[in-house]
């Protein structure tokens, strides 16, 4: 009698073990960067500096770690010396003039830009 040995196939794998977890990392950063684009879209970011009345206006270094820095605050403006360990400030100026700009006027609506544009080509 002959005896047989049969040779058990291994079961099929739908994917290693390696692209799995490449794949569910994938997806989780875009899920990340997806989430973030929409806070940033929809408002839901934190305010910038600037919307919060800070704004540097001018800055120079002084060596590897130091830099004088001049900040736009509300109501003046500060001379800031910046160093890896410390913040100091240097000098306090009066607030920035303002800029009275005879362009910076309210925009224009959608229809006014669009009579404009076709006025310009030639078209009515």
């Amino acid at each position: 009698m002959k005896t047989q040995a049969t040779l058990s196939q291994p079961s099929a794998v739908p994917g290693s073990p390696l692209l799995q977890v490449s794949g569910a990392l994938f997806a989780i950063i875009a899920f990340i960067l997806i989430a973030a684009w929409l806070a940033k879209r929809f408002g839901l970011a934190g305010k910038t500096a600037a919307a919060r009345g800070l704004k540097v206006s001018a800055s120079t270094s002084l060596g590897p770690r130091e830099r004088v820095v001049i900040v736009d605050v509300d109501d003046a403006r500060l001379v800031l010396g910046i160093t890896a360990s410390n913040i100091s400030v240097l000098h306090k100026l009066p607030p920035a003039p303002v800029l009275a700009d005879a362009r910076a006027e309210a925009p224009a609506d959608f229809q006014s830009v669009m009579k404009s544009l076709l006025k310009r080509s030639g078209r009515s």
